[in-house]
């Protein structure tokens, strides 16, 4: 019988899906594919929720790519943020492939969603990824691959910072029970192999030299331009705001501001209209920062001094 590339194909695919025998997972449906493992939906039986089953791709067994695929979920459940998808079980296939549940996120990836239309509203969704990576880092975890492909929008205002594949673990254990491969690596030390995406990789990591939370911040101050770049002319935007882009794009990573609750918090001032610390300031800066702070009491006070003048010339 004969078998077009098409069916043989389909065939081949078919046969890389999970076998989860123990019946808890049903209804499995492919969802994507990545560089570590393929991404299934399926519904939890017993809690009747749908969730995201993420399996690995290795070839063989007890392989680099099984390791990273249990390290990923580790990090993931030591990190319960409301930016980051919680994990729900970890196992075996039946076959020995590594696998992970987690929640289903239902939306698109900055990647595929039209930029922010506005600056108050790419600043919106920077902070929270940013605050999300904050609260990695203060849990000495590096994501190391931050691209608008691996931040995720829901339809009601959600934003995750997705795919930690590559992340690096700081100094000390996660916890006293995990396994020896995930123990966490010196931030001095170099990391074994390049691995995180072009345009969005800091130099030192792009060398294959030793990354840290700076490291994250390049990634950061690359994805902030991106999204404020928008979709159509470039934006001119405020010199406080270039001057945080610029100080998270420093080639030197001690120039850089330290780890991601820095960009937050400068990011915070300038929302505020206050003085960042990416940015010196002269007595214009800070009159002209004040002006514009402070517009709509000092157009009050100036019309009311009009105003008394006027009464005055009048009498």
């Amino acid at each position: 019988m004969f078998l077009s590339n098409a069916i043989v194909g389909h065939l081949r695919d078919v046969a890389t899906w999970p076998d989860l025998a123990d019946g808890r997972y049903t209804d499995v449906r492919p969802l994507g594919s990545g560089g570590m493992g393929r991404v299934f939906a399926a519904l939890d039986e017993p809690l009747g929720r749908e969730v995201a089953i993420k399996i690995s791709h290795a070839p063989v067994l007890g392989s680099d790519l099984d390791a990273r695929l249990r390290q990923e979920a580790r990090v993931l459940a030591q990190l319960e943020h409301p930016g980051i998808v919680p994990v729900h079980d970890l196992g075996l296939l039946g076959d020995g492939r590594v696998f992970y549940v987690m929640k289903l996120v239902r939306g698109q990836t900055l990647a595929q969603s039209q930029p922010p239309a506005t600056e108050s509203a790419a600043l919106s969704v920077f902070e929270r990824v940013a605050d999300a990576v904050a609260f990695a880092h203060a849990h000495e975890v590096i994501h190391l691959d931050l691209k608008p492909s691996n931040i995720m929008t829901g339809a009601f205002g959600e934003v995750l910072v997705m795919d930690w594949g590559v992340a690096k673990i700081l100094s000390s254990p996660i916890s006293t029970s995990a396994p020896s491969e995930l123990r966490r690596t010196s931030l001095s030390s170099p990391a074994p192999k390049v691995a995180g995406t072009p345009g969005f990789m800091a130099p030192e990591q792009a060398a294959g030299g030793a990354v840290g939370p700076a490291s994250d911040v390049y990634a950061l101050g690359a994805l902030l331009f991106w999204l404020l770049r928008g979709d159509g002319p470039p934006r001119r935007l405020p010199r406080r705001l270039r001057a945080i882009i610029t100080m998270c794009l420093v080639t030197d990573p001690a120039h850089r501001y330290p780890d991601a609750s820095a960009v937050v918090a400068d990011l915070a001032r300038y929302r505020a209209g206050d003085a960042v610390h990416a940015l010196p300031e002269t007595v214009v800066d800070r009159a002209v920062r004040f002006g514009a702070k402070h517009i709509t009491i000092i157009v009050l006070i100036a019309a009311y001094l009009v105003m008394r003048a006027l009464v005055a010339l009048w009498r």
